[in-house]
């Protein structure tokens, strides 16, 4: 199917490894491409491929936009309109026919079709484009058809084409499949460094500082005066499109925005040259896989949006980065497609080379439950055996599986329950499938439809009042929302429209897909509220849904360094709306737990963290008491005990004779002693705080000690010892690694070593009869031999009165000092 030589478009670099690809695929079965952004890889190879191999050639894009270019450019090539031999898929718009030899899908719908029928009948080979992205669906694409062609279809041909060199682990992955490379003779691009001055604040969350977007724009204005031919201007996302595109009223060049959520026509227009110059604004979607014709210049703004998980809060929302140097090339590449171009980087050189290397795949950093609900369905609940390029991060994975079961999707042992295929089936997040399928009943199926629409990512929010943005949708019939709803429609269970109000029905669906971030507001508070899964949550100023006592919250955030989520989008609802979408977390139960410094003991309704109603609980359970002050006394510690002296000096006995003697002594430290006082019946008899502080702590330390030591712990561990005088001298077991002695020089006259202490030589810390030390030693035979001279001469002189040996190992003790006159 590939045009002959000399077809206008066609004479590409990639044109010339045609022949090595085919060889490695017969030879192999699987190879790797590697191939910058404008050398034809993408519409020259599946031509290619669709003349060797029989049946149909499948192309799998990450992005809608690219897939219907792809295949636009593919049927201009062979002079056929799209739909003929050269097809297209995407969610809610297909143009393919039985004619069809090579049709471009969205790497989503071809994780859909292996999900439906793994063999992929009548498709003879699959293409993987720009699997440098890592987005997840990409990631999941790959690792099914390698199971599919070890499993199944051995014949069945696998490329993956990346747009970048750093191709080795995915050949690795596809079984040291053979990798090319096509470099191409891409034109000289000149880089132009311009960072704004003075320095722009950096991105926080979803946020640009509006002086970068100025200094984007006044780079437009210059790179138009200084260059010919288009412009390609790449944004983080579709809003700072908008902005910069008013910034730019009244230049000289069409203005057109390029991005994910525009209208299949709007899209087309950006990718048309036309009799004026153009300034296309786009997200990194012309990054690599779409080319705009007619680009001279590049301007870059050096910012990407990718998403980001918040593990502990099950939040997930964009957030703005810097872009990878990777990508900067990559985007810098576009203006030298057809000739020699410029790139106006809104940074510095010096900048640039402190850039990460690459982009994060998305794996690391997303919202996992999609992921692990198809890995479910493919049978591999937790990845295992299949060819994922990275693991799951386990945190987010036991977050996504937990999530999966609440819905019912999966079971206990991880496996697809019924319901969890049928949410697989909606072709759409887990948590949207749901509300749509438990919705449709409540709501009726058109009104679920359209609220799920505008839950979806690909619809932005109007307003933070769904239902005033979902009525404005209604009004102007967006075509984007039009279609994803008479979609979801299809999906979604036969049901009446029923009479419930837009406010109910929005709130029941949005509650369904998000039960956790119902909210009710904080007492006293205007825009504060709390979540049903424990977070706080604020309105933004001047919002109409001020002063609302419920909500039902469908988009939601949290910056760094902020305490509360932020609520991007909601649904003011009353109560009973509230615990019917929230029936699962809906309890009226008594509740036993250590709060605000003692027990609590009540019954609560709640639903989730949001408590409805208390009230106190006259007879608790003891075993739910005994649980609560255990909590208490791992949250609080050991202070809620009352440590006397005796208490403390016991315990630093017990650690010493653990440090020196080991087990069967117990440990004492504090990690211990909570974990063994949680089970003492002194500890566990406490019903409060009050409780705890009448423990008789000496008593559940002596507990603690196996019964054939009990009796040893005066002879091993003593609290005094004998010193040759006669005086008992308290040991000091502070540091129970070192216990020590400190006593008068002259009182241990007659050892010839000091004694064992915890199974080691007691340390003596040596005092002088006015009590200051003169020594410090565990070998007191060395002491006497070696370090006793100088101390004796110099105690003679201070102390003449005193007896000062010169063998103190033979010497009587004496606590006196001679009398005088002798």
């Amino acid at each position: 199917m590939l045009p002959p030589t000399g077809t206008p478009g066609t004479d590409l670099p990639v044109r010339s490894v045609l022949p090595a690809l085919d060889a490695a695929l017969t030879a192999a079965g699987a190879a790797v491409l590697v191939a910058p952004p404008g050398t034809g890889k993408t519409t020259l190879v599946p031509l290619a491929l669709a003349g060797r191999v029989p049946g149909t050639v499948l192309v799998a894009e990450p992005r809608r936009v690219a897939a219907r270019a792809a295949a636009r450019r593919m049927a201009a090539l062979l002079g056929e309109p799209v739909g003929a031999s050269v097809g297209y898929s995407v969610r809610g718009d297909s143009r393919r026919s039985a004619a069809t030899r090579v049709e471009v899908v969205t790497t989503g719908l071809l994780v859909r079709r292996l999900q439906a029928d793994p063999e992929l009948p009548g498709v003879g080979a699959v293409v993987l484009d720009e699997c440098h992205e890592r987005q997840l669906d990409t990631d999941l694409a790959l690792a099914f058809t390698l199971d599919v062609r070890a499993a199944l279809r051995p014949e069945l041909a696998l490329l993956a084409m990346s747009a970048t060199a750093q191709a080795g682990r995915l050949a690795a992955l596809m079984g040291d499949a053979p990798v090319l490379e096509a470099t191409g003779a891409l034109h000289d691009v000149e880089p132009v460094w311009c960072p704004p001055s003075p320095p722009v604040a950096p991105p926080l969350g979803t946020r640009v500082d509006p002086r970068l977007l100025t200094a984007v724009a006044g780079t437009v204005r210059r790179a138009l005066a200084e260059t010919a031919g288009d412009v390609l201007v790449f944004l983080p996302g579709a809003a700072e499109i908008g902005r910069v595109a008013g910034l730019l009223a009244g230049v000289d060049a069409d203005v057109r925005p390029l991005h994910g959520r525009l209208p299949a026509a709007d899209q087309d227009a950006a990718l048309t040259p036309g009799p004026r110059r153009r300034v296309v604004l786009s997200t990194d979607v012309a990054e690599t896989s779409l080319t705009v014709p007619g680009v001279r210049t590049v301007v870059d703004a050096g910012l990407a949006r990718v998403p980001r998980f918040d593990v502990a809060r099950g939040m997930g929302a964009l957030a703005t980065v810097r872009v990878s140097r990777a990508a900067a090339v990559q985007r810098a590449g576009r203006a030298g497609r057809e000739a020699p171009g410029r790139v106006y980087r809104l940074w510095s050189a010096a900048e640039h080379d402190r850039l990460p290397a690459a982009a994060e795949p998305e794996i690391a950093a997303a919202d996992l439950t999609g992921l692990a609900l198809e890995l479910a369905c493919w049978g591999a609940p937790d990845g295992a055996g299949l060819a994922l390029p990275d693991p799951p991060p386990a945190a987010a994975f036991d977050v996504a599986r937990a999530t999966l079961r609440e819905l019912g999707a999966v079971d206990a042992a991880g496996r697809v329950t019924a319901r969890g295929r049928s949410l697989t089936a909606v072709g759409a997040h887990p948590r949207l499938a749901r509300a749509l399928l438990d919705g449709a009943p409540l709501v009726g199926r058109r009104r679920a439809a359209e609220v799920v629409a505008l839950l979806s990512a690909d619809v932005p929010a109007r307003s933070d009042d769904l239902v005033a943005g979902w009525r404005e949708l209604r009004r102007n019939r967006e075509p984007r929302w039009r279609d994803e709803v008479d979609r979801l429609g299809r999906a979604a269970p036969p049901a009446p429209d029923t009479d419930l109000t837009d406010d109910v029905a929005a709130g029941l669906v949005v509650g369904l897909a998000h039960p956790e971030w119902l909210a009710r507001r904080r007492p006293g508070a205007e825009r504060t509220y709390l979540l049903a899964a424990g977070t706080g949550a604020e309105l933004a100023p001047g919002t109409a849904l001020n002063g609302a006592e419920w909500l039902a919250v469908a988009a939601a955030d949290r910056s760094p360094g902020r305490r509360d989520a932020r609520v991007r989008t909601a649904v003011a609802v009353d109560r009973a709306t509230a615990l019917e979408a929230g029936a699962a977390a809906h309890t009226d139960a008594a509740e036993v737990v250590w709060r605000d410094g003692d027990v609590a003991a009540a019954r609560v309704e709640r639903l989730g963290a949001i408590v409805l109603r208390e009230r106190p609980l006259t007879d608790p359970d003891p075993a739910a008491v005994a649980a609560a002050v255990a909590a208490g006394l791992r949250a609080e510690g050991l202070d809620l005990l009352r440590w006397t002296s005796a208490a403390t000096g016991l315990r630093q006995r017990l650690a010493a004779a653990h440090a020196g003697l080991g087990p069967p002594w117990p440990p004492v430290d504090n990690e211990a002693l909570r974990a063994a006082f949680a089970e003492s019946p002194a500890v566990t008899a406490a019903r409060s705080r009050r409780d705890l502080a009448r423990v008789d702590v000496v008593a559940a330390l002596r507990a603690l000690l196996p019964w054939q030591l009990a009796g040893r712990l005066e002879e091993l561990v003593p609290e005094r010892v004998e010193v040759p005088t006669g005086s008992r001298v308290r040991v000091d077991y502070a540091d129970p690694a070192v216990p020590t002695l400190s006593v008068r020089v002259q009182e241990v006259f007659g050892w010839a070593a000091a004694p064992v202490v915890a199974g080691r030589p007691l340390r003596l810390q040596l005092l002088s009869p006015a009590g200051r030390v003169v020594a410090t030693t565990a070998d007191l035979a060395g002491f006497w031999s070696t370090g006793w001279p100088a101390v004796r001469s110099e105690l003679r002189g201070r102390y003449p009165r005193h007896p000062w040996p010169e063998d103190p190992a033979s010497a009587a003790a004496t606590r006196r000092a001679k009398p005088r006159g002798t």
